[in-house]
Parts: structure tokens; C-alpha cells; sequence
């Protein structure tokens, strides 16, 4: 009963979401997480001082002073964006589901200096920052609150079981973070013991699955999280300034970024101009059903940027499409490559099992179904949900090394792994 409660929920994000040259100084397969050291100057970037105050309140408020020299820039993500005021912030998320008929905002004020006085903002929640705890929700925000240095207020977590990141599990290890359950079902009392200065949590819009309206009703400081909802691999990656704005490190998620862009790019504008490209087919079915992604998704823009021939890049779509067998049969039984497939697929034997019909695919005969399965801890939770999403530059390298190895000649496969028989 669990595993059919994983696939399902994987095929939930998969209808919702659709779901770089090598740096010098390290291997695509390294995935950096940690931010500048000391965060200084580099080329490319201003000096630093002065700094935003990422610890601590102020003590003397001075009205004229800008508390936030630092600022953020977005390029890539569509779904938040900030107004920046002397010393305050106000950070509106667009969409915080899907389907919502309205934003939501919220203030950042500069420990230490008032609230602001704009009637506008009044009814807005407020929250101190830098904040000095969290609990995320989600494993996909681990990884950014690593990048913005900022893993020491982390106070708790959904489930220890779906964490993959090194830094977290000693975390949990020498007990220092809390579990506070999944969606509906997350310990309300557990958290107001807590006492965290935000939650952070992503929302599907049905509330018999989220976990916000139970922690709202008890007063616990809610923010959402919707980079799931963000339809290319940069502007999902993008929201790690998200993440900055909350610990005035808009420094360290500004140099991340934008560092991981330019691998990102250039490995992207290489691929692309590669005039072979291979036919690729993804997805499985469930219940019946087969789960594609559609033309214009997040998945279908990695595969571009792969320099792959995606079987329905032609499909305007940007969720998935709900087919039948017989109909990606008919396009797709010679494809060439098959990934992102099951996530309980880990050789050829599984895929097998799973349907006798898949051994007809001349990409199961050939031995050329690639899966992101190679970073599946003893629990079960899979790194390519966790770290993959802040750093689409590997997940990038892997497909490329998969269809046009030569370009990537360095890179091991970091996420996927060909399945075996």
C-alpha cells in the first residue's frame, strides 16, 4: 500500500509540474552546495560592504539607513518577487498553489526596527529577519538553505526518511532536528512546542493534503514554497533567493545562482547545436494510464537543452499528458532513449515485472532506459527531488553525457543510472 502511495504521489507532481561546460574548479558530478566562503568579492560581483545583517537585531535603528544593500535580482523565476524598502521587505508569491485566486505577501522587517507604517501592509503577516529558525516541508528546500549558509536554523523537518543530504542526516543523526509529519497529517502541537519563526511548505490546493491550513488556523507562521510550479529547471533553481530573502543572505543565493547559470548555459548551447538528436520517450504507465510530459514543461526543456529530439516537444502543454499505451506505443516504440521513468525502476528486470509490453520498446531491447535512481538512500527518499532541483546544471550534465557523451567526456552520471538486467 505505501509504494502505491509513492507512485501515485510521484505522478501527482508529474500531471502538476511536469515533472554548461564543466566549471574549472570542479567536476559537474561535485554538486556545490555551500555558499562563498566569507562571501567575498569575486569577479563579476561589487564589493560587499556594506552587508545586509544576517545575524542578530539591530540595536541603534537609524530611519535613513538602507538595512539591505544587498539585493536580489530575478531573471528566471515568474512566481515571487520583492519590493525593497530601507528596512523592510515585502515578498509577494504569485501562486501559492495551483489554481489560487489570489498572491500572497508577506513583510520582512529587519529584526530590531519597527513595523512599517503603510495602512497597505497592515493586514499582511510580518516576520522578523534574519529569522533564527525553520522547519521546511520539503526536501527541495534543504538543499538552498545549505547554499545560503544558513543550515543552523533548521529546526525540524517532515520526514527524516526522504532526506538524502549529507549536512542534514548528521543533523538528525545527533538529534537535533524534529520530525513533524507530512501534508494533512502534520503534528500541529509538535510545531506550536517548537515554536518556529516560519514554516516553510508547498501547497496543492486541496486541503485534505496540505498542511498549511491546520498551521495557519494555530497561529504558526506559514510560507509557501511554489518553485514546483515554475515550468523551466533555472527558475525553479532560482528560488534558492527566495530562500536568501528570509536570512538577509541575498549575497550568497546571488553568486550561487548565477555561477550555476553559466555551466548551466553553456553546456545547454552545445548540446543544442548538435545537429544528431537522438528520439527520447518518458514516463510509464499507472492504472492504465501513461503519464507524459507535455512540450512546454520543465521536463521537455532539460531534454531540449540536452540536445534530445523529445517525441512531444510539439505538444503545447506544460503539465502532462494522460495517454494510453497503445498511443505512446505507436510513437515512441523506437525511440531511442527512455528515461525518467518509475521510480521503483532499478534494471531491466523491474521494468519488465512491472509490464510484459515494456520489452517491446526497442529502448528496453537495446538496453537504453536511463532512470534517476542512482541517489536512492536506504529509506527510499531519492536526491534527484532533493539536491536536483538546485542544481539543474547536473541533472543537465547527465542527460547530455547520456545522449552525446562526447560533449561531457569528464562527467559521470551523478542522478541517472542505465538500468541493467
Amino acid at each position: 500500500m505505501a509504494r502505491v502511495c509513492r507512485i501515485a504521489l510521484l505522478l501527482i507532481l508529474l500531471v502538476l509540474s511536469a515533472c554548461t561546460a564543466q566549471p574549472t574548479a570542479q567536476t559537474a558530478t561535485e554538486v556545490p552546495v555551500s555558499p562563498p566562503q566569507g562571501v567575498t568579492a569575486s569577479p563579476g560581483f561589487p564589493p560587499l560592504a556594506p552587508t545586509n545583517i544576517t545575524t542578530g537585531c539591530v540595536t541603534d535603528y537609524d530611519p535613513t539607513r538602507d538595512y539591505f544593500p544587498q539585493k536580489i535580482t530575478l531573471t528566471e523565476a515568474e512566481g515571487f518577487h520583492v519590493e525593497y524598502f530601507n528596512h523592510y521587505k515585502v515578498v509577494t508569491v504569485d501562486a501559492p498553489w495551483p489554481g489560487a485566486d489570489q498572491p500572497i505577501r508577506y513583510v520582512l522587517v529587519q529584526c530590531g526596527t519597527p513595523a512599517p507604517s503603510d495602512p497597505t501592509l497592515a493586514d499582511v503577516p510580518i516576520i522578523e529577519v534574519p529569522i533564527k529558525s525553520i522547519v521546511t516541508m520539503s526536501t527541495t528546500e534543504l538543499v538552498p538553505l545549505i547554499q545560503v549558509n544558513a543550515l543552523d536554523r533548521l529546526v525540524g523537518v517532515s520526514s527524516f526518511n526522504s532526506v538524502s543530504s549529507a549536512e542534514v542526516r548528521e543533523l538528525i543523526n545527533a538529534n537535533k532536528l524534529i520530525e513533524v509529519g507530512n501534508g494533512s497529517e502534520v503534528n500541529v502541537e509538535l510545531l506550536i512546542n517548537l515554536q518556529p519563526d516560519v514554516v516553510m511548505t508547498s501547497a496543492s490546493g486541496n486541503a485534505d493534503h496540505d498542511a498549511h491550513p491546520k498551521l495557519s488556523e494555530a497561529g504558526i507562521h506559514v510560507v509557501f514554497d511554489s518553485a514546483w510550479l515554475e515550468t523551466t529547471p533555472l527558475g525553479r533553481a532560482e528560488w534558492i533567493k527566495y530562500m536568501g530573502l528570509f536570512v538577509n543572505q541575498e549575497t550568497a543565493a546571488e553568486h550561487t545562482f548565477a555561477e550555476m547559470v553559466d555551466r548551466y548555459t553553456a553546456m545547454a548551447a552545445k548540446a543544442r547545436a548538435v545537429t544528431d538528436k537522438p528520439t527520447v520517450l518518458v514516463g510509464f504507465t499507472y492504472d492504465g494510464t501513461w503519464y507524459v510530459s507535455g512540450g512546454k514543461g520543465y521536463a521537455a526543456q532539460l531534454l531540449a537543452d540536452a540536445g534530445a529530439n523529445y517525441l512531444w516537444a510539439n505538444d503545447d502543454s506544460l503539465g502532462s499528458l494522460q495517454l494510453s499505451f497503445e498511443t505512446v506505443f505507436d510513437r515512441a516504440h523506437d525511440a531511442d532513449f527512455w528515461v525518467n521513468a518509475s521510480a521503483y525502476w532499478f534494471s531491466l528486470a523491474d521494468v519488465r515485472n512491472e509490464d510484459e509490453r515494456y520489452t517491446q520498446f526497442a529502448a528496453f531491447q537495446n538496453g537504453t532506459i536511463y532512470n534517476y535512481t542512482a541517489r536512492v538512500n536506504e529509506h527510499g527518499g531519492n536526491d534527484y527531488w532533493e539536491s536536483g532541483v538546485a542544481h539543474p546544471d547536473v541533472v543537465l550534465a547527465d542527460l547530455i553525457k547520456i545522449f552525446h557523451p562526447d560533449l561531457v567526456p569528464d562527467h559521470e552520471l551523478y542522478y541517472y543510472q542505465r538500468l541493467e538486467p
